[in-house]
Protein backbone atom coordinates (compact mmCIF):
# COMPACT_ATOMS: atom_id res chain seq x y z
CA UNK A 1 0.00 0.00 0.00
CA UNK A 2 1.08 3.44 -0.82
CA UNK A 3 1.29 5.62 2.53
CA UNK A 4 -0.09 8.53 0.47
CA UNK A 5 -2.78 6.53 0.11
CA UNK A 6 -3.42 5.74 4.17
CA UNK A 7 -2.65 9.47 4.61
CA UNK A 8 -5.06 10.27 2.47
CA UNK A 9 -7.56 8.17 3.43
CA UNK A 10 -7.15 9.14 7.78
CA UNK A 11 -7.93 13.16 6.11
CA UNK A 12 -11.13 11.69 4.29
CA UNK A 13 -12.40 10.14 6.95
CA UNK A 14 -11.39 11.99 10.01
CA UNK A 15 -11.41 15.10 9.12
CA UNK A 16 -13.21 15.46 5.46
CA UNK A 17 -16.07 12.84 6.74
CA UNK A 18 -16.03 13.61 10.27
CA UNK A 19 -16.49 10.07 10.79
CA UNK A 20 -18.19 8.99 13.65
CA UNK A 21 -18.49 5.83 15.77
CA UNK A 22 -21.86 4.26 14.50
CA UNK A 23 -22.47 6.17 11.79
CA UNK A 24 -22.84 4.54 8.49
CA UNK A 25 -21.01 5.40 5.92
CA UNK A 26 -21.51 4.64 2.17
CA UNK A 27 -17.70 4.06 0.41
CA UNK A 28 -18.44 4.73 -3.70
CA UNK A 29 -15.72 4.73 -6.76
CA UNK A 30 -14.74 2.31 -10.06
CA UNK A 31 -13.28 -0.69 -9.80
CA UNK A 32 -10.16 1.45 -11.17
CA UNK A 33 -9.98 3.21 -7.34
CA UNK A 34 -9.95 -0.08 -5.11
CA UNK A 35 -6.12 1.01 -3.37
CA UNK A 36 -7.66 4.05 -2.07
CA UNK A 37 -11.05 2.40 -1.38
CA UNK A 38 -9.63 -0.26 0.84
CA UNK A 39 -7.77 2.18 2.51
CA UNK A 40 -11.05 4.60 3.41
CA UNK A 41 -12.71 0.72 4.19
CA UNK A 42 -9.79 0.20 6.62
CA UNK A 43 -10.16 3.49 8.26
CA UNK A 44 -14.01 3.91 8.68
CA UNK A 45 -13.81 0.77 10.50
CA UNK A 46 -11.26 2.02 12.50
CA UNK A 47 -12.90 4.57 13.38
CA UNK A 48 -16.13 1.93 14.73
CA UNK A 49 -18.63 2.90 11.99
CA UNK A 50 -20.56 0.57 9.76
CA UNK A 51 -19.11 0.89 5.88
CA UNK A 52 -21.20 0.26 2.62
CA UNK A 53 -19.18 -0.60 -0.21
CA UNK A 54 -20.71 0.45 -4.07
CA UNK A 55 -17.73 -0.60 -6.15
CA UNK A 56 -19.00 0.10 -10.15
CA UNK A 57 -17.35 -1.26 -13.44
CA UNK A 58 -16.45 1.38 -15.95
CA UNK A 59 -18.25 -0.97 -18.40
CA UNK A 60 -21.23 -0.56 -16.55
CA UNK A 61 -21.76 3.23 -17.53
CA UNK A 62 -21.25 2.93 -21.41
CA UNK A 63 -23.46 -0.35 -21.23
CA UNK A 64 -26.27 1.54 -19.91
CA UNK A 65 -26.00 4.59 -22.22
CA UNK A 66 -25.91 2.15 -25.38
CA UNK A 67 -28.76 -0.66 -24.20
CA UNK A 68 -31.25 1.48 -21.69
CA UNK A 69 -34.34 2.67 -23.16
CA UNK A 70 -35.89 6.36 -22.15
CA UNK A 71 -37.67 5.14 -19.47
CA UNK A 72 -34.38 3.45 -17.71
CA UNK A 73 -32.19 6.37 -18.60
CA UNK A 74 -34.87 8.68 -16.65
CA UNK A 75 -35.76 6.07 -14.00
CA UNK A 76 -35.96 7.06 -10.57
CA UNK A 77 -34.18 4.57 -8.24
CA UNK A 78 -35.60 3.87 -4.99
CA UNK A 79 -33.00 1.94 -3.52
CA UNK A 80 -30.67 5.19 -4.14
CA UNK A 81 -33.45 7.56 -2.69
CA UNK A 82 -34.06 5.11 0.68
CA UNK A 83 -30.26 5.31 0.40
CA UNK A 84 -29.65 8.64 0.68
CA UNK A 85 -31.91 8.82 3.53
CA UNK A 86 -30.10 6.55 5.42
CA UNK A 87 -26.48 7.20 5.53
CA UNK A 88 -24.87 9.17 7.76
CA UNK A 89 -21.49 10.10 5.38
CA UNK A 90 -20.81 9.51 1.63
CA UNK A 91 -16.95 9.15 0.14
CA UNK A 92 -16.72 9.30 -3.26
CA UNK A 93 -13.69 8.77 -5.16
CA UNK A 94 -13.59 9.46 -9.05
CA UNK A 95 -11.26 7.75 -11.51
CA UNK A 96 -11.55 5.50 -14.83
CA UNK A 97 -9.96 3.69 -17.43
CA UNK A 98 -11.03 5.61 -20.15
CA UNK A 99 -12.17 9.44 -19.63
CA UNK A 100 -13.37 9.53 -22.81
CA UNK A 101 -15.85 6.30 -22.84
CA UNK A 102 -19.03 8.56 -22.62
CA UNK A 103 -17.86 11.38 -25.09
CA UNK A 104 -19.95 9.97 -28.18
CA UNK A 105 -23.05 9.22 -26.25
CA UNK A 106 -25.82 11.46 -27.12
CA UNK A 107 -26.71 14.48 -24.87
CA UNK A 108 -30.23 14.03 -25.30
CA UNK A 109 -29.18 10.37 -23.09
CA UNK A 110 -27.56 12.67 -20.57
CA UNK A 111 -30.09 15.04 -19.88
CA UNK A 112 -32.69 11.74 -18.97
CA UNK A 113 -30.29 10.69 -16.43
CA UNK A 114 -29.98 14.36 -15.02
CA UNK A 115 -33.68 13.99 -14.53
CA UNK A 116 -33.92 10.95 -13.33
CA UNK A 117 -31.56 11.79 -10.40
CA UNK A 118 -33.34 15.13 -9.89
CA UNK A 119 -35.05 14.09 -6.70
CA UNK A 120 -32.03 11.81 -5.34
CA UNK A 121 -29.74 15.02 -5.90
CA UNK A 122 -32.40 17.46 -4.27
CA UNK A 123 -32.31 15.41 -1.17
CA UNK A 124 -28.95 14.80 -0.71
CA UNK A 125 -28.32 18.78 -1.12
CA UNK A 126 -31.01 18.98 1.28
CA UNK A 127 -29.93 16.59 4.22
CA UNK A 128 -26.23 18.11 3.54
CA UNK A 129 -27.52 21.82 4.04
CA UNK A 130 -29.44 20.53 7.34
CA UNK A 131 -26.31 19.39 8.44
CA UNK A 132 -27.08 15.30 8.52
CA UNK A 133 -25.57 14.33 5.94
CA UNK A 134 -21.84 14.84 5.77
CA UNK A 135 -20.04 13.81 2.26
CA UNK A 136 -16.23 14.42 0.52
CA UNK A 137 -15.57 13.04 -2.84
CA UNK A 138 -11.67 13.18 -4.31
CA UNK A 139 -10.04 12.10 -7.27
CA UNK A 140 -7.99 8.71 -7.40
CA UNK A 141 -4.53 9.69 -9.53
CA UNK A 142 -5.48 7.16 -11.89
CA UNK A 143 -3.73 6.80 -15.79
CA UNK A 144 -6.83 8.11 -17.89
CA UNK A 145 -6.52 11.47 -15.90
CA UNK A 146 -3.21 11.72 -16.10
CA UNK A 147 -3.73 11.33 -19.49
CA UNK A 148 -6.39 14.20 -20.03
CA UNK A 149 -3.89 16.62 -17.34
CA UNK A 150 -0.90 15.70 -19.90
CA UNK A 151 1.14 14.31 -17.06
CA UNK A 152 2.94 10.66 -16.57
CA UNK A 153 1.03 9.33 -13.79
CA UNK A 154 3.80 9.87 -11.20
CA UNK A 155 3.32 13.91 -12.19
CA UNK A 156 -0.32 13.22 -12.11
CA UNK A 157 0.14 11.44 -8.08
CA UNK A 158 2.40 14.34 -7.16
CA UNK A 159 0.17 16.86 -8.21
CA UNK A 160 -3.05 15.35 -6.57
CA UNK A 161 -1.14 14.93 -3.14
CA UNK A 162 0.43 18.03 -3.53
CA UNK A 163 -2.73 19.64 -4.25
CA UNK A 164 -4.18 18.16 -0.53
CA UNK A 165 -1.26 19.37 1.21
CA UNK A 166 -0.30 15.88 2.11
CA UNK A 167 2.89 16.69 1.84
CA UNK A 168 2.91 18.56 4.93
CA UNK A 169 3.09 16.90 8.03
CA UNK A 170 0.36 17.69 9.53
CA UNK A 171 -2.40 18.30 6.14
CA UNK A 172 -5.42 19.25 8.80
CA UNK A 173 -3.14 21.77 10.67
CA UNK A 174 -2.54 23.48 6.94
CA UNK A 175 -6.63 23.27 6.00
CA UNK A 176 -7.22 24.76 9.02
CA UNK A 177 -5.02 27.59 8.50
CA UNK A 178 -6.38 28.10 4.80
CA UNK A 179 -10.33 27.84 6.63
CA UNK A 180 -9.41 30.58 8.97
CA UNK A 181 -8.81 33.06 5.57
CA UNK A 182 -11.36 31.62 3.50
CA UNK A 183 -13.41 32.61 6.83
CA UNK A 184 -12.44 36.24 6.72
CA UNK A 185 -13.35 36.20 2.86
CA UNK A 186 -16.81 35.05 3.49
CA UNK A 187 -17.68 37.36 6.19
CA UNK A 188 -16.16 39.94 3.96
CA UNK A 189 -18.51 38.84 1.26
CA UNK A 190 -21.28 38.44 3.39
CA UNK A 191 -22.10 42.65 3.81
CA UNK A 192 -22.14 42.98 -0.12
CA UNK A 193 -25.04 43.11 -2.79
CA UNK A 194 -22.84 42.70 -5.27
CA UNK A 195 -20.18 41.21 -7.16
CA UNK A 196 -18.25 41.93 -10.52
CA UNK A 197 -16.24 39.70 -12.28
CA UNK A 198 -14.11 41.50 -14.85
CA UNK A 199 -11.44 40.23 -17.62
CA UNK A 200 -9.30 41.33 -20.57
CA UNK A 201 -10.43 38.79 -22.30
CA UNK A 202 -14.32 39.75 -22.58
CA UNK A 203 -16.07 38.47 -19.43
CA UNK A 204 -17.80 41.45 -17.85
CA UNK A 205 -20.23 39.48 -15.49
CA UNK A 206 -22.23 40.75 -12.35
CA UNK A 207 -24.12 39.19 -9.77
CA UNK A 208 -26.65 39.96 -7.28
CA UNK A 209 -25.33 38.57 -3.92
CA UNK A 210 -27.43 40.57 -1.28
CA UNK A 211 -29.14 38.19 1.71
CA UNK A 212 -26.84 35.23 0.48
CA UNK A 213 -24.62 33.09 2.51
CA UNK A 214 -21.07 32.46 0.99
CA UNK A 215 -19.58 28.58 2.15
CA UNK A 216 -16.45 27.85 3.28
CA UNK A 217 -14.85 25.22 1.65
CA UNK A 218 -11.82 23.50 3.66
CA UNK A 219 -11.59 20.36 2.47
CA UNK A 220 -15.23 18.93 4.04
CA UNK A 221 -16.91 18.12 0.91
CA UNK A 222 -14.64 18.29 -2.04
CA UNK A 223 -10.67 17.23 -1.62
CA UNK A 224 -8.47 19.07 -2.12
CA UNK A 225 -10.92 21.95 -1.88
CA UNK A 226 -10.28 25.75 -1.74
CA UNK A 227 -13.24 28.13 -2.45
CA UNK A 228 -15.35 30.22 -0.92
CA UNK A 229 -19.05 30.31 -2.95
CA UNK A 230 -22.84 31.16 -2.89
CA UNK A 231 -26.07 30.91 -4.46
CA UNK A 232 -26.53 33.94 -6.31
CA UNK A 233 -29.54 35.76 -6.28
CA UNK A 234 -31.65 34.29 -8.97
CA UNK A 235 -32.40 36.83 -10.80
CA UNK A 236 -29.97 39.53 -10.71
CA UNK A 237 -27.18 38.12 -12.88
CA UNK A 238 -26.06 40.22 -15.76
CA UNK A 239 -23.33 40.34 -18.52
CA UNK A 240 -21.40 38.13 -19.87
CA UNK A 241 -18.80 35.19 -19.18
CA UNK A 242 -15.81 33.84 -21.21
CA UNK A 243 -15.15 30.95 -19.73
CA UNK A 244 -11.19 29.67 -19.81
CA UNK A 245 -10.58 25.92 -19.99
CA UNK A 246 -12.60 23.42 -21.18
CA UNK A 247 -15.60 22.23 -19.30
CA UNK A 248 -16.16 18.68 -18.85
CA UNK A 249 -19.72 16.95 -17.78
CA UNK A 250 -20.83 13.44 -17.37
CA UNK A 251 -17.87 12.18 -19.73
CA UNK A 252 -18.45 15.21 -22.10
CA UNK A 253 -16.41 18.03 -22.98
CA UNK A 254 -17.21 21.76 -24.32
CA UNK A 255 -14.87 24.21 -25.23
CA UNK A 256 -14.55 28.13 -26.09
CA UNK A 257 -17.84 28.89 -23.85
CA UNK A 258 -19.46 31.80 -23.52
CA UNK A 259 -22.36 32.73 -22.30
CA UNK A 260 -24.71 36.25 -21.79
CA UNK A 261 -26.87 36.36 -19.39
CA UNK A 262 -30.42 38.86 -18.82
CA UNK A 263 -31.76 38.89 -15.83
CA UNK A 264 -30.19 35.85 -14.18
CA UNK A 265 -30.94 33.60 -17.34
CA UNK A 266 -28.28 32.85 -20.05
CA UNK A 267 -30.23 33.74 -23.55
CA UNK A 268 -27.44 32.96 -25.29
CA UNK A 269 -24.51 30.22 -24.78
CA UNK A 270 -21.94 29.57 -27.81
CA UNK A 271 -18.95 27.30 -27.69
CA UNK A 272 -16.27 26.42 -30.15
CA UNK A 273 -16.43 22.60 -29.22
CA UNK A 274 -19.16 21.16 -27.86
CA UNK A 275 -22.34 23.25 -28.61
CA UNK A 276 -24.71 20.67 -29.02
CA UNK A 277 -23.99 18.89 -25.86
CA UNK A 278 -24.02 22.92 -24.00
CA UNK A 279 -26.87 23.47 -25.18
CA UNK A 280 -29.10 20.19 -24.22
CA UNK A 281 -27.79 20.46 -20.95
CA UNK A 282 -29.10 23.93 -20.62
CA UNK A 283 -32.14 22.74 -22.06
CA UNK A 284 -33.14 20.38 -19.88
CA UNK A 285 -35.27 21.95 -17.40
CA UNK A 286 -36.11 25.46 -16.23
CA UNK A 287 -33.25 25.93 -13.72
CA UNK A 288 -30.66 24.68 -16.03
CA UNK A 289 -30.06 28.29 -17.75
CA UNK A 290 -30.00 29.98 -14.13
CA UNK A 291 -26.74 29.96 -12.06
CA UNK A 292 -26.81 28.11 -8.98
CA UNK A 293 -23.44 28.85 -7.70
CA UNK A 294 -20.63 31.25 -7.95
CA UNK A 295 -17.47 31.15 -6.47
CA UNK A 296 -13.50 32.36 -5.72
CA UNK A 297 -10.84 29.76 -5.55
CA UNK A 298 -8.17 30.12 -3.49
CA UNK A 299 -5.78 27.18 -2.92
CA UNK A 300 -2.80 28.52 -4.72
CA UNK A 301 -0.99 24.97 -4.66
CA UNK A 302 -3.24 24.02 -7.60
CA UNK A 303 -1.68 26.32 -10.37
CA UNK A 304 -2.36 23.61 -13.58
CA UNK A 305 -5.26 23.35 -15.57
CA UNK A 306 -6.06 19.36 -15.49
CA UNK A 307 -9.36 19.41 -17.33
CA UNK A 308 -10.34 18.03 -14.01
CA UNK A 309 -13.09 20.20 -12.11
CA UNK A 310 -12.50 19.00 -8.60
CA UNK A 311 -9.19 20.97 -9.09
CA UNK A 312 -8.94 23.54 -11.91
CA UNK A 313 -12.37 24.97 -9.91
CA UNK A 314 -10.30 25.85 -6.77
CA UNK A 315 -6.71 27.11 -8.46
CA UNK A 316 -5.90 29.93 -6.88
CA UNK A 317 -6.72 33.15 -8.88
CA UNK A 318 -9.97 32.30 -10.31
CA UNK A 319 -13.58 32.01 -10.36
CA UNK A 320 -15.80 29.23 -11.68
CA UNK A 321 -19.68 29.54 -11.95
CA UNK A 322 -22.54 26.69 -12.10
CA UNK A 323 -25.09 26.98 -14.55
CA UNK A 324 -27.61 24.41 -12.63
CA UNK A 325 -29.16 23.31 -9.21
CA UNK A 326 -28.12 25.93 -5.93
CA UNK A 327 -26.68 24.63 -2.93
CA UNK A 328 -29.92 25.28 -0.46
CA UNK A 329 -26.96 26.31 2.67
CA UNK A 330 -26.30 29.27 0.60
CA UNK A 331 -29.77 30.80 0.01
CA UNK A 332 -29.90 29.57 -3.35
CA UNK A 333 -33.20 29.05 -4.29
CA UNK A 334 -32.95 27.47 -7.79
CA UNK A 335 -33.52 23.93 -8.94
CA UNK A 336 -32.53 21.68 -11.71
CA UNK A 337 -31.20 17.95 -12.52
CA UNK A 338 -27.69 20.28 -13.75
CA UNK A 339 -24.69 21.61 -11.97
CA UNK A 340 -21.98 21.85 -14.03
CA UNK A 341 -19.18 23.95 -12.68
CA UNK A 342 -16.95 26.12 -14.97
CA UNK A 343 -14.23 27.87 -14.63
CA UNK A 344 -12.79 31.34 -15.42
CA UNK A 345 -8.99 32.94 -15.23
CA UNK A 346 -8.16 36.05 -13.21
CA UNK A 347 -4.14 35.72 -13.35
CA UNK A 348 -3.57 37.55 -16.40
CA UNK A 349 -5.42 41.08 -15.93
CA UNK A 350 -8.66 39.80 -14.26
CA UNK A 351 -10.01 41.81 -11.57
CA UNK A 352 -13.07 41.45 -8.89
CA UNK A 353 -15.04 43.83 -7.34
CA UNK A 354 -17.36 43.86 -4.29
CA UNK A 355 -20.12 46.91 -4.23
CA UNK A 356 -17.73 48.55 -6.34
CA UNK A 357 -14.50 48.29 -4.38
CA UNK A 358 -11.48 46.32 -6.00
CA UNK A 359 -10.55 43.48 -3.69
CA UNK A 360 -8.66 41.34 -6.43
CA UNK A 361 -6.51 41.50 -9.03
CA UNK A 362 -4.68 39.48 -10.90
CA UNK A 363 -5.68 36.64 -9.43
CA UNK A 364 -4.65 37.94 -6.08
CA UNK A 365 -6.83 39.43 -3.29
CA UNK A 366 -5.78 43.01 -1.84
CA UNK A 367 -6.29 42.35 1.71
CA UNK A 368 -3.23 39.96 2.97
CA UNK A 369 -6.06 38.37 5.66
CA UNK A 370 -7.25 36.97 2.37
CA UNK A 371 -5.80 33.98 1.07
CA UNK A 372 -2.56 34.54 -0.45
CA UNK A 373 0.05 32.69 -2.59
CA UNK A 374 2.29 30.09 -0.74
CA UNK A 375 5.55 31.28 -0.24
Amino acid sequence: MDPRYQKLAQVLVQYSGRVKPGHLVRIAGSTVCEPLLIAIYREVVKAGAHADVVMTPDECKRIFFDEASDEQLAYENPLQLQAVEAIDCSISMWGQKNSKALSTVPPQKSALVSQGRKKYFSRFLGRAAEGTLNWVGTQYPCESSAQDAEMSLSEYEEFVFRSGFLYEDDPVAMWKKLSVQQQKLADFLMTKKEIRFVTPQGTDLTLGIDGRKWINCDGHENFPDGEVFTGPVETATQGVVKYSFPAVHGGRESDGIELTFEAGRVVDAKASKGEEFLLAMLDQDAGARVLGEIAIGTNYAIQQYSKNTLFDEKIGGTFHAAVGAAYPESGGTNESGLHWDMVCDLREGGQIFADGELISENGRFLNPEFPQPLT
